[in-house]
């Protein structure tokens, strides 16, 4: 077990009701609730991690595998803003952050002068080179080690079920 802010290895590998040291719960929906928001963490604290080492945010990384998406088309804000994860963060500020580290280009559009293209720069597409294999080892080979592919593809499709 390794100490910090209290997430350890061990302590995720337990079950809900002995990790949050509650052995009940109102409902099985409200335990399925309180289980994803704390399965949303076991997942988020080693991406946030790897993220800090390359100076980027959850959202800011949102953004860049975004405009990596975009196939070199550029994206207006508003754009980008639709597919985020993270739909409350500060968009204008994000942008303004990956701009100063030359990880993304933006520039009036040239039919729309009120509009904004934003393109992903080189640098920005190493920066996701170099990101991705470290994430993949931290994160999804971490979940195929405790999920066969029909188990995730069953949790995926009961997660698109219940926000459908």
């Amino acid at each position: 077990m390794r100490c910090g802010k209290c997430h350890s290895a061990i302590f995720y590998t337990m079950r809900l009701e002995e990790a949050i040291k509650q052995p009940k719960f109102r409902s099985e929906h409200n335990k399925l609730m309180l289980n994803i928001l704390y399965t949303f963490n076991w997942v988020e604290e080693p991406i946030k991690a790897v993220l800090s080492d390359f100076s980027l945010t959850l959202p800011q990384y949102n953004i860049l595998r975004i405009l990596k998406g975009s196939s070199s088309k550029p994206l207006s804000p508003n754009e980008i803003k639709e597919v985020m994860l993270h739909k409350k963060s500060d968009l204008t500020r994000l942008i303004d952050r990956l701009e100063s580290k030359a990880l993304i280009y933006r520039v009036v559009c040239p039919s729309n002068r009120r509009k904004m293209d934003i393109t992903i720069t080189k640098e920005g597409l190493n920066i996701l080179d170099e990101i991705y294999p470290i994430l993949n080892a931290k994160t999804e080979s971490k979940l195929q080690k405790h999920l066969t592919l029909d188990e995730a593809k069953l949790a995926n499709e009961l997660l698109d079920k219940m926000r459908g």
